[in-house]
């Protein structure tokens, strides 16, 4: 066989093409703040923006323009405490563009993080005990209670950030027991104490306050823990188990792949948006390597991909076809 007989032309090229990326595979993470307003530029994620809910309308005309069918949402909240209360406030930030979101797009499919990071005064995913240690139950108890006001607020799926043991199940019993048995999980299952979350970081707010946070996020040196960290998470309840970040950790993704017919998510996080954004922008690399990242985090295993190149993935898609 001459393997090159099957590329000779575009044609040829996409009737054996093995991966296919669409629109039906990219969520858009949205970064929502207080007031009224606003669309501010986040200076370190060039083409990304801090919105107040009552420009949220005008932003899902553009996502379901581009194709965009689904969104996860991030609070930016004004009020931060040691309780990590705006969280699960009826009134919280999230929660208001939740109701916002389903009253001028209610087809979008509007996924929550939940995690106490944005909430708490010291950037923690996590309540400590006078020791040091995590405090696990009450974490999992606020956890649990975000989750509850979330689900209330209509949102579509809860998306667990913390990397706290056993919270999939407590979350899950805490929805089910509130009436909210059709409503997923999507786990951050292995999400890596990472360097390439500096960007999200300053998006969020959501900088330690003291120490880091790899007592309770992963190793980037470990796979099998991550393999033994999705599992738990099956056993538990989630309904799809996440990657992240994606591209240093295809490897995971790969043998998350292999190990389980749950459907798995990926995050192209914002250090590697960035990084990407600005090669393309100086002329260092063209945008076509923008649709190679994508397509190598699906050939790996990923089912759905949390990009901020989400709006750009239709024109991707048709620049490459045509190639």
């Amino acid at each position: 066989m001459l393997p090159t007989r099957l590329r000779k032309n575009r044609a040829v090229r996409c009737l054996v093409r093995e991966t296919v990326l669409t629109m039906n595979d990219v969520i858009y993470p949205l970064f929502v703040v207080e007031g009224t307003g606003i669309k501010r530029e986040i200076e370190s994620l060039k083409g990304q923006y801090h919105l107040s809910c009552d420009m949220l309308a005008d932003e899902m005309r553009e996502l379901s323009a581009c194709g965009v069918k689904a969104v996860i949402l991030f609070g930016v909240p004004d009020h931060k405490d040691g309780y990590a209360s705006s969280a699960y406030s009826d009134e919280g930030i999230v929660q208001r563009a939740v109701k916002a979101i389903k009253a001028s797009a209610p087809e979008m499919y509007v996924i929550a993080d939940v995690c106490l990071c944005e909430y708490k005064s010291d950037g923690h995913c996590c309540f400590f005990e006078s020791d040091g240690q995590i405090d696990r139950k009450r974490t999992i108890s606020t956890l649990s209670r975000i989750s509850v006001s979330l689900a209330k607020a209509g949102v579509d799926m809860i998306a667990p950030s913390d990397m706290m043991d056993g919270r999939i199940e407590e979350i899950r019993k805490a929805l089910d027991a509130a009436g909210y048995e059709s409503v997923p999980i999507m786990s951050y299952a292995a999400k890596f104490a990472s360097s390439f979350y500096g960007p999200f970081r300053d998006a969020a707010g959501s900088a330690p306050a003291f120490g880091d946070r790899r007592s309770y996020q992963m190793d980037p040196a470990n796979a099998d823990e991550a393999l033994r960290e999705i599992d738990l998470d099956v056993e538990e309840g989630a309904d799809i188990i996440m990657v992240k970040p994606a591209s240093a950790y295809l490897d995971i993704l790969a043998k998350a792949k292999e190990r389980t017919v749950m459907p798995l998510a990926a995050y192209q996080v914002s250090g590697e948006y960035a990084m990407l954004r600005n090669a393309v922008d100086l002329g260092l690399m063209d945008e076509r390597v923008l649709f190679e990242s994508l397509v190598c985090i699906k050939r790996a295993g990923a089912n759905l991909i949390i990009t901020y190149f989400a709006k750009d993935v239709k024109h991707l898609i048709e620049s490459y076809q045509e190639a």
